[in-house]
């Protein structure tokens, strides 16, 4: 006698997998939208291009390569379809979810100060050298 588990494996079902993409490239969108308003600079459009790219990425083009729209490049020769469209969609979909993540965390980066430089609030002391010796050349003797 076997025994089904409770709740079915929501992760492990094929159809919900799109579905979780396209709400993470929301989500990812919207709390770098709430996290940048308000703020002027780099870091605002760094963090709103990266999580831009990522939601494209994520909820436009994985979930048509998950409803096999968009054909795989590992299906090129088992396909009749032209071999330019397939290699222009791949490359779409890396050059989104790549510079995406690159660009998200350099705004990510941007964001956490990572990129400032640490600024000494000491007043700066000018050394006063004597017109007549220096300390460089003083005699020894």
């Amino acid at each position: 006698m076997t025994f089904a588990p409770p709740v079915p494996l929501l992760a492990a079902t094929p159809q919900v997998r799109p579905v979780f993409l396209i709400v993470m490239g929301a989500f990812l969108l919207l709390t770098a939208w709430r996290m940048t308003r308000g703020t002027r600079g780099w870091t605002p459009r760094l963090l709103l291009t990266g999580a831009s790219l990522l939601a494209i990425g994520y909820s436009i083009l994985t979930p048509l390569y998950e409803a096999g729209m968009l054909v795989r490049l590992d299906e090129l020769r088992k396909i009749d379809a032209d071999p330019a469209t397939i290699v222009f969609w791949h490359c779409a979909r890396l050059l989104a979810m790549n510079a995406g993540w690159f660009i998200f965390g350099l705004g990510i980066a941007a964001h956490a100060g990572l990129f400032e430089t640490a600024r000494s609030f000491a007043p700066v002391q000018v050394p006063r050298t004597s017109s007549r010796t220096s300390p460089v050349h003083d005699s020894i003797a």
